[in-house]
């Protein structure tokens, strides 16, 4: 008999008040995505300035927006297409579980183009801000994947394995602590680490590309702990869907890091509503 790990059998719904019940996933988007915008309010203090306070509260909503149309439409597109085609109408039923992280980041990619434009800010710039605190939800929400007892990993014999309540008899990777810790907590110290340096912050990209390769080849990493889905198993090769749409973030990423390097270093950012020259506040 394999040695394995207990399973910490935490109830999904966190609190429940009647017929009111909130759930640990639920919660671990509100904490990612307001410890997030605290940080990027942070960030935006400690950097030449991009970003007004007022700026930051509204790319919240603008990122929340693109996170989750993207997430779900990325889902049904990547993950579960059949079955939606013949149950058009289960789309809409987002409390039934189904998001997906890669059609999340391209719903917030578009978000910020479309926030940045508005704004008259730099697009590079949102992004570099976006992709500081973007980890953080990460992180929060691969510890809930973790408590629902979702998303786990494939078979294995190692002792920290687990035998999870919807993954049959065998212990299996814990891989949502994997990727909270690799998508989460590493990529978190990384990107802080970065944005401290004054080279970094004075191009516009390195942050953002960072991030979008640093996911990238994270999640080809921990793809090969992680039990495929169901309805799509492997694909070309040996590979997962999850590894497929990796690839093109990892090669955009580096991108992104050369187009900010071969740039010149931006000294001073200056908001455009604070900018003299444009009483206005609109970009020239």
């Amino acid at each position: 008999m394999m040695l394995s790990l207990a399973f910490p059998a935490i109830d999904p719904i966190a609190i429940s008040i009647g017929p009111i019940a909130i759930r640990w996933y639920a919660l671990a988007y509100i904490a990612g995505l307001l410890i997030g915008w605290q940080y990027v309010v942070y960030y935006c203090t400690k950097t030449p300035k991009i970003m007004s306070k007022n700026d930051v509260d509204d790319l919240l909503f603008w990122a929340t927006l693109g996170v989750i149309l993207g997430g779900r439409i990325g889902y049904v597109l990547f993950y579960n297409f059949d079955y939606y085609i013949d149950n058009p109408a289960n789309i809409l039923k987002v409390w039934q579980g189904g998001m997906a992280f890669h059609g999340g980041f391209m719903g917030v990619i578009v978000a910020i183009i479309l926030f940045a434009r508005k704004r008259g800010i730099s697009i590079l710039a949102v992004l570099d801000a976006a992709a500081v605190a973007t980890p953080i939800g990460l992180f929060f929400g691969r510890i809930a994947n973790f408590i629902n007892g979702e998303l786990f990993g494939r078979a294995t014999d190692a002792p920290w394995g687990m035998v999870f309540p919807n993954g049959g008899p065998m212990p299996r990777h814990p891989s949502q602590l994997y990727e909270a810790a690799l998508e989460g907590l590493i990529l978190f110290i990384v990107l802080f680490v970065l944005s401290r340096s004054a080279f970094v912050r004075h191009r516009p990209g390195i942050l953002g590309g960072t991030f979008v390769a640093g996911y990238g080849i994270s999640r080809i990493i921990i793809e090969f702990f992680r039990q495929p889905d169901a309805q799509l198993g492997y694909l070309v090769g040996g590979t997962t869907m999850g590894q497929l749409l990796s690839i093109p973030m990892v090669l955009a990423g580096a991108a992104v890091i050369a187009y900010a390097l071969k740039r010149k270093p931006i000294e001073t950012r200056v908001h455009p509503k604070d900018d003299p020259k444009r009483k206005d506040g609109k970009t020239a």
